[in-house]
């Protein structure tokens, strides 16, 4: 067999603009579906991004919260009553909301407010600059540095700005894990500054943040929770609800799908014509031989390698390409979001298996069909 593959590579590569044809079809689909499950999994990252750089264990929320945005004010007899379930090592309050600062320069920028519990701070992000005991200061804010952050200006530490005609400082720079996905700059402060600065419903508290005794005592609260009427959801719980809604309930995830599928059924028309007609041009070939000896099976050996060695060229191709394409965005591009994941490697990688195998099963109904006494015969 190694001598039959030897043949088989040097039928393949013969025909450098067949083969060349063959590889761009391949490289393009899997090119394409990475970039778009790519964006579709920086988006849903980019969703979920107020609950990564918080980083509670357990989210208590009104039942009919489906992303972090849409947040529903909670009863404050919520959190007494969430500190005193069995297993709770601390429970606080945190509040999430959105504003309009008013810049020094006149303009007004949407913002997303985060307010931290003023006793312990829980949920704070990872200061740049700055010391975030200073966040107590009067009207003391602290600016998240992500891809949003000139749209205030590139704020230093003492910029000044207005939410509600109240008198806002910024006193450090924060960097956190995840981007918004929304465009919009992100502040932190205290709870009690947040809910006084910022217009609210007669209920302030946005969510419930809690830390569990330990992990076995995760259940029991959550159940407790239930109790009450509400829903406590780990963090990754609540990053899959997030995930879901994106996915099935906004028209995100259908439009990504359809691009999938698409590029799908681009490399698989390219590269199954292609290789088919690469199997017509050499019938004569296989049909030799075939009369010296050559079987069945030893065949489909042959045009299953042609198939994978072109597929696996062409997945990596795709691969290397949309890397590139991507980290040189992201350099460009703050606000890009695409980001690649296993997940998405694997569904290309499946896809591909599929073009390969369609392909291969093409030109093997062709190949068997030949009889060297026709081919002699011509």
């Amino acid at each position: 067999m190694p001598g039959l593959l030897r043949i088989s590579y040097k039928l393949l590569v013969n025909d450098r603009g067949k083969f060349a044809a063959l590889i761009v079809g391949i490289t393009f689909a899997v090119f394409l579906m990475i970039m778009m499950t790519s964006m579709f999994s920086g988006i849903l990252r980019r969703s979920a991004s107020t609950v990564t750089n918080v980083g509670a264990t357990i989210w208590v929320m009104d039942p009919g919260v489906n992303n972090v945005l849409s947040t529903i004010p909670l009863p404050d007899y919520i959190l007494d009553a969430v500190r005193s379930i069995q297993g709770v090592k601390y429970a606080v309050p945190l509040y999430s909301g959105g504003a309009l600062a008013k810049l020094p320069d006149g303009t007004y920028e949407p913002v997303s407010v985060i307010g931290l519990d003023d006793s312990s701070l829980f949920g704070r992000p990872e200061l740049e600059q700055g010391r975030i005991e200073d966040i107590y200061a009067e009207n003391g804010f602290i600016v998240v540095h992500d891809a949003e952050f000139h749209k205030l200006g590139n704020p230093i530490i003492g910029s000044e700005f207005e939410i509600n005609d109240h008198r806002g400082v910024v006193v450090g720079i924060a960097k956190v894990s995840a981007s918004g996905l929304f465009g919009l700059p992100t502040l932190y402060t205290t709870y009690n500054r947040a809910i006084r600065y910022i217009p609210n419903s007669r209920f302030t508290t946005s969510y419930v943040l809690i830390e569990p005794k330990s992990a076995s005592a995760i259940e029991h609260i959550q159940a407790e929770v239930k109790r009450l009427g509400y829903d406590a959801l780990t963090k990754e719980q609540f990053i899959q609800r997030i995930s879901r809604f994106y996915m099935y309930q906004t028209g995100l995830g259908t439009n990504v799908l359809l691009m999938a599928v698409i590029s799908f059924i681009v490399g698989l028309s390219i590269s199954g014509q292609t290789f088919y007609t690469f199997i017509l041009e050499n019938l004569e070939r296989f049909g030799a031989l075939k009369a010296i000896g050559a079987t069945g099976s030893q065949l489909i050996q042959m045009i299953l390698f042609q198939a994978t060695f072109a597929a696996f060229t062409g997945y990596g191709l795709g691969i290397g390409l949309s890397t590139l394409v991507t980290r040189t965005a992201q350099m460009r591009l703050p606000s890009y979001a695409a980001m690649t994941t296993y997940g998405n490697l694997g569904l290309a990688f499946v896809m591909v298996l599929i073009i390969a195998g369609i392909s291969s099963y093409i030109g093997i109904r062709k190949v068997l069909r030949i009889e060297p006494f026709d081919i002699f015969r011509g």
